[in-house]
């Protein structure tokens, strides 16, 4: 007799999946650059990541440190640029502590549940930073999830 595992708390693979379909679907949709888009859980790991046919080498990358960036912080990275404007120092000091994997670039939201608690992150890298944010927030609200 074989028993089904219950589910890890956090973002599955399965939501995974789907934040990054519909991100995929509103970036085409909106006829933005392929893109790259990357989904971490709430620890930073990542779940999933794809990359769209045409999308330069980089972009995996600069999703991934956009959405460690969200995920680290618990906000849009749209906001953490906008306080990266504001206090320098400090924000060049977490890109270094952090092996220059905290990318405070717009294109990132955070990933909560309807409670409020922090799920992770979806980053994005191919659009401008507001659109790869969109694409992303609309990835996490497809999934039943809170782009924060």
């Amino acid at each position: 007799m074989s028993e089904t595992p219950n589910p890890a708390p956090g973002l599955s693979l399965a939501q995974a999946n789907r934040i990054i379909a519909a991100a995929l679907a509103a970036a085409r949709a909106d006829r933005l650059p392929p893109l790259a888009v990357a989904v971490l859980d709430g620890a930073g790991h990542l779940v999933a990541l794809q990359r769209e046919d045409g999308a330069t080498m980089l972009r995996t990358d600069i999703a991934i440190g956009k959405a460690w960036a969200a995920v680290g912080m618990g906000v849009a990275s749209g906001v953490l640029h906008q306080r990266a404007q504001d206090n320098p120092v400090f924000f060049n000091a977490l890109a270094a502590t952090q092996q220059g994997r905290f990318i405070a670039q717009a294109g990132a939201v955070a990933i909560r549940d309807a409670g409020g608690a922090l799920l992770g992150a979806v980053g994005a890298s191919g659009g401008t930073g507001a659109q790869d944010e969109a694409a992303c927030a609309a990835g996490a609200r497809a999934a039943g999830l809170v782009a924060a």
